[in-house]
């Protein structure tokens, strides 16, 4: 599995709108050239994070993004999420092969009917459940606390 660009961009760029979010909010330009990216591919992420109430954008001279809530209410599943969708990461497509019926788990809901779980479907949906539980205990705000703590380590060497 691989997340797109777009994720990566998202995330930098509420990570740089939850530091700089007692100062001001920030301005598109400001956002796409601290990280690298051009102003229309920028304002199409914002634009779906913004849809998803994620952040708000601030009308005027000197308006730009900042965040719709608190960082430590923003996952990065939320964030995942929005730039990715919503679906499900694995598909069994080989229901009606014979290898399905040998791997398949029979369930009798009544007597005359037999309902096949895929086994291989039922790991990766296992893999799944443990890796949205990861992505929903790592916010935006535990990703800046880590940054900062590990800036004052780096600090305190010298």
């Amino acid at each position: 599995m691989q997340f797109s660009k777009s994720t990566d961009y998202a995330l930098h760029a509420l990570l740089h709108l939850a530091h700089s979010e007692h100062r001001h909010n920030i301005g598109i330009r400001e956002l796409s050239a601290t990280l690298g990216v051009s102003d229309s591919y920028l304002s199409k992420i914002m634009s779906k994070l913004r849809q998803d109430g994620i952040v708000r954008a601030v009308p005027g001279v000197n308006g730009g993004y900042e965040l719709a809530r608190p960082a430590e209410q923003i996952t990065f599943l939320d964030v995942i999420q929005v730039i990715e969708g919503r679906q499900q990461l694995f598909e069994c497509s080989n229901l009606n092969s014979q290898q399905h019926r040998m791997l398949a788990e029979e369930k009798t809901a009544e007597r005359d009917q037999e309902k096949c779980e895929c086994l291989v479907k039922k790991v990766m949906d296992g893999a799944q459940q443990h890796l949205y539980q990861y992505l929903r205990e790592h916010t935006i705000q535990s990703v800046l606390n880590e940054a900062i703590k590990n800036c004052n380590q780096a600090v305190n060497k010298k």
